[in-house]
């Protein structure tokens, strides 16, 4: 079953009621199925090589479901394309840099999930609605003449400290890649490195993710059904990321991409808030 309602904003969100009885409840409305079948999308083609996209995608199922139940549902789907994206990358990556961001990453989850586990949905919505808006704003500052980024290479405590910052805010929303890009882009990875080190980096946490998210019961069969339906376009979204990236540049999506962050991170905080 699904709860829809408008706010006074008119912005339309669901969320799963309940299964009761042992019944197993599942959305019905098309309008759900459109917004999270774009959402896996952009975590497929990011997967495959896009860095960026998807973090557009947890903002996206915000609108349309419980965030900590989207996020649920779709840390499965995450795991699989990992498995494509770090075979595709398995020969591409710096050892270096996964032995600093790993130990703040765990660290930044931890204190995500204790933050999780004691705030109500619309706290949740709006902390997704407030990464969403300050990492679409980052990257749009290219654009404005303006750029954040580390010059020369950092201190490897820096990289630490972004693995922290980049572990919570991918428990909160499965978007920890900008404070991941800050640190990694000053060390002058060759592309397909930084890609490979980006691939591997995130399944190791989305494994470090799984007890939290069990702790808070989203594992459930509502969430794991879901999950199963859209599998198949995750994977084939995740293929044909790794196929793209070799041909077309990335920065032709993500300005658009961007955009659609800002404007999502702005409707979340107004839901959270009125």
């Amino acid at each position: 079953m699904v709860f829809v309602r408008l706010r006074g904003d008119d912005y339309l969100y669901s969320r799963f009621a309940k299964a009761r009885q042992g019944i197993l409840i599942l959305p019905t409305d098309i309008l759900f199925y459109c917004v999270a079948g774009v959402a896996v999308i952009l975590v497929g083609l990011a997967k495959g090589g896009f860095a960026g996209l998807g973090a557009a995608a947890m903002p996206l199922l915000a609108l349309v479901m419980d965030p900590v139940a989207g996020a649920g549902m779709l840390l499965p789907i995450l795991m699989v394309q990992d498995v494509v994206s770090v075979w595709a990358f398995r020969r591409s990556y710096d050892r270096r840099t996964l032995l600093l961001t790993l130990p703040g990453a765990a660290i930044g989850i931890f204190l995500a999930w204790l933050l999780a586990s004691v705030i109500n949905e619309d706290a949740v919505r709006g902390f997704v609605g407030v990464i969403a808006l300050a990492f679409g704003t980052y990257r749009l500052l290219p654009l404005m003449g303006m750029q954040m980024k580390l010059t020369g290479p950092a201190p490897e405590w820096i990289g630490t400290v972004m693995g922290g910052v980049s572990g919570f805010t991918s428990q909160i929303a499965h978007a920890g890649g900008p404070p991941f890009q800050i640190w990694a882009l000053s060390r002058n990875f060759p592309h397909l490195v930084f890609v490979g080190t980006s691939s591997i980096f995130f399944t190791i946490i989305n494994w470090m993710k799984v007890p939290a998210y069990a702790a808070l019961g989203q594992f459930n069969r509502e969430n794991m059904t879901l999950t199963a339906v859209f599998l198949p376009l995750a994977i084939l979204s995740t293929v044909a990321g790794v196929q793209l990236v070799k041909r077309v540049s990335p920065e032709r999506f993500n300005i658009i991409i961007q955009l659609l962050m800002v404007v999502i991170g702005a409707a979340l905080i107004r839901q959270a808030i009125w």
